[in-house]
């Protein structure tokens, strides 16, 4: 435990060697002394610039407070307040570049670990057998949220604590959205996901899985068939992005999206999957985000002796949480910097047996504010693999826009809306990645929640 008020308490792990054997969680946790003394490092700043960085707003030095008195369930009543997924944001949002990054204590040494407490505290209430809670007085409106990925279950939530009867349609046969098919159980466990699920449908919130919508029911159908008053749209940005190289449709060629979902979801590591993933001794990933690091870490665990990330641009630019590079790091997980793949290579079979790449030097900055890789002339070389998964990200599937009328798109697929969350129709609501493209899960929730608000204020104001 570190011993400066400077300096963050370490999150305990599994040592790497025992971890890539499963699929377990890698982080446990802290302890409650651990979760008392990062408490006590809190300042409790009048301006609370930590609060204004939340994009769900946290009462976050109150419910820290909290920790530090040893009330834990008042602590997870001030997060579920703002929040309708605790024990998730607790793993998985990116604190160090929200909250994290404006704490005061962060001037002078390392911030508080909002997250890690965060977690603590939620994983003391589900652990706590606290009691259920209690409906709201139904207002006699009905909603219906299309995905119930971060930003369609945190809609939900909202709206059922107002008091609307809500029911949340789910293309595939679990609930969950990215949360239950993207994110790995080592990183997310799904029974975490499951608690937060359970709450909401103690709630009152109602979950159709195995449903389609531009398919099973089109969104006029909910309107005008269903006597649904309002919709939000959460379906997330779950179509794979490919770079157009040759060879990407080569057997052992995989979108992250397929990958994790066949693993995370359809179990495809088991003897007995229905949907089994190819073994593979040498694994490459193309990308350096998060979903690029999940997808490495995963593949490491289903038995490959060698995974490689390649990515185009440096270390410095690597857009990926650092926890989790570092995890990886640890893991065995073998990078190669500023190198571009150019083709997929294949054997006589027709599987990818390698890829041909060329060198990279950074240049100017693009719009995003990074500086543009630039190809270094003649520095083409060949890397040896059996399996490539690339995971350069996804785009918003063109189903629900494409089966509903007067529903305005970008020109990345993205649903046009207001500030509020409507779109071009009224009643019509969307959010988080169906809106922004893929992004994180609190920018989902933030979304979710907003629209939330103004689907109340829309549907009170038809009275």
């Amino acid at each position: 435990m570190a011993e400066q008020k400077n300096l963050k308490n370490p999150m305990p792990v599994r040592a790497p060697q025992e971890r890539i054997a499963d699929f377990e969680e890698v982080a446990l946790g802290y302890t409650r002394e651990m979760a008392v003394a990062e408490a006590n490092r809190c300042l409790n700043c009048k301006n609370a610039p930590c609060v204004k960085s939340c994009p769900v707003n946290i009462d976050i030095p109150n419910f820290i407070g909290k920790i530090a008195a040893g009330d834990t369930e008042g602590a997870y009543h001030i997060l579920s307040q703002q929040s309708s997924l605790p024990a998730v944001c607790g793993r998985v949002c990116t604190q160090e570049t929200q909250c994290e990054s404006t704490c005061t204590r962060g001037i002078k040494g390392e911030p508080v670990a909002i997250g890690r407490l965060e977690r603590y505290a939620a994983d003391c209430h589900l652990a706590g057998g606290a009691e259920s809670p209690r409906k709201s007085q139904p207002n006699g409106h009905k909603v219906a949220v299309v995905g119930s990925g971060p930003s369609g279950l945190s809609c939900a939530g909202e709206l059922a604590r107002r008091g609307y009867a809500v029911t949340v349609f789910e293309a595939l046969h679990k609930a969950g959205g990215v949360l239950v098919y993207g994110i790995p159980e080592f990183r997310l466990p799904k029974k975490i996901v499951e608690s937060e699920l359970e709450t909401l449908k103690q709630m009152g919130v109602q979950f159709m899985t195995n449903t389609i919508i531009g398919k099973t029911f089109t969104i006029d159908e909910l309107i005008h068939d269903e006597a649904y008053e309002a919709v939000f749209i959460g379906s997330g940005a779950g179509l794979p992005r490919f770079s157009g190289i040759p060879g990407e449709g080569l057997c052992g060629v995989y979108s992250a999206n397929e990958f994790l979902t066949r693993t995370n979801l359809m179990k495809a590591y088991q003897p007995d999957s229905a949907t089994p993933i190819r073994t593979a001794k040498r694994v490459a990933v193309i990308g350096g985000g998060n979903v690029a690091m999940d997808a490495a870490r995963v593949a490491k665990r289903l038995g490959a002796q060698e995974v490689t990330i390649v990515y185009r641009r440096s270390e410095a630019e690597l857009p990926a949480r650092k926890e989790e590079y570092e995890n990886a790091i640890e893991e065995g997980i073998q990078f190669r910097f500023l190198t571009a793949p150019l083709e997929i290579l294949s054997d006589e079979k027709g599987f990818a047996r390698g890829f041909l790449c060329e060198k990279m030097t950074l240049g100017a900055p693009d719009a995003s504010g990074r500086r543009r890789p630039v190809p270094v002339e003649n520095s083409d070389f060949i890397v040896d693999t059996d399996c490539v998964i690339v995971a350069i990200g996804t785009s918003p599937n063109p189903l629900i826009t494409s089966t509903t009328d007067g529903i305005i798109t970008n020109r990345k697929g993205g649903i046009e809306t207001d500030e509020n969350g409507m779109t071009s129709r009224p009643g019509i609501f969307a959010g988080g990645d169906a809106v922004t493209g893929a992004a994180t899960v609190i920018l989902a929730m933030s979304a979710g929640k907003k629209a939330a608000a103004a689907i109340d204020k829309y549907l009170q104001d038809k009275k």
